[in-house]
């Protein structure tokens, strides 16, 4: 049935689904499901490579046993009296933390980075996420030390409050997106490198230079995006402070 749990048989046909390297909104199609609902069903089991039909099934009704002798579930999140639907809420978040695996995130870094983002205010204490998550203390100060090192979190403490406040904001993509190119530049840097070395007349050299001029492109292009985003920004919040000049690479 659409909309309800996955049966056994749902998960060979995703098992089947994935053998033939269907992408998830293909198998939701056939199943009637939500690409999301397949994704988080493989993320959960294995992924896309490891994903067992039968054992996908056996570890669902584990973690079904498990939570019942577990402690009560944690509490809705607060809408600030947005009057949003709390289940529709609460399918986004995991949908939107299994997205986050997907893209290379450990998983519990992918839950604390989800539980932050949806919150109205992009800020939330270690206590919150240990009564939002129901992990303990030392996993959210492990998760929040690897994010503040990617630059997608940050600490602030209220001034006359010991607490700290672990927050995110507008430009958490923007910041990741500037580690990425500046990882782009050194790949490019090195590749007009190799072609010098190996001659851009052979045919490793050549793969060389192919490869830097196409690095190149997608560094500009990104630099343009960027560069239009913050200009909107400043003209849809012209009395916000300017955000903290940190520049993409430029060419080399």
């Amino acid at each position: 049935m659409p909309g309800g749990r996955l049966t056994n048989e749902d998960r060979q046909h995703i098992a089947e689904g994935l053998a033939e390297g269907l992408g998830y909104a293909e198998i939701g199609r056939r199943l009637g499901r939500p690409a999301s609902t397949v994704m988080r069903e493989v993320t959960r089991n294995g992924g896309p490579d490891g994903y067992g039909a039968e054992r996908a099934h056996e570890a669902t009704r584990h973690r079904a046993r498990r939570n019942k002798q577990a402690q009560p579930p944690a509490p809705p999140i607060p809408d600030g009296g947005h009057g949003r639907d709390p289940r529709a809420v609460q399918d986004f978040t995991e949908s939107f933390t299994a997205l986050l695996i997907q893209q290379g995130l450990p998983q519990m870094m992918a839950r604390v980075l989800a539980c932050l983002y949806i919150t109205d205010s992009g800020t939330l204490t270690a206590a919150d996420l240990v009564q939002r998550l129901r992990v303990s203390p030392a996993s959210i100060s492990h998760a929040v030390a690897f994010l503040e090192q990617q630059g997608m979190v940050r600490r602030e403490r209220v001034p006359g409050r010991r607490r700290e406040h672990y927050v995110v904001d507008d430009e958490i993509w923007l910041r990741s997106m500037i580690a990425a190119l500046q990882m782009n530049d050194a790949l490019a840097a090195a590749s007009r490198r190799g072609a010098e070395i190996l001659g851009a007349a052979t045919p490793a050299g050549a793969r060389f230079e192919s490869s830097a001029a196409l690095l190149h492109l997608v560094t500009e292009a990104f630099r343009q995006v960027i560069e239009q985003w913050r200009q909107g920004q400043a003209a849809r919040h012209p009395d916000a402070p300017a955000p903290r000049e940190e520049a993409p690479p430029g060419p080399r």
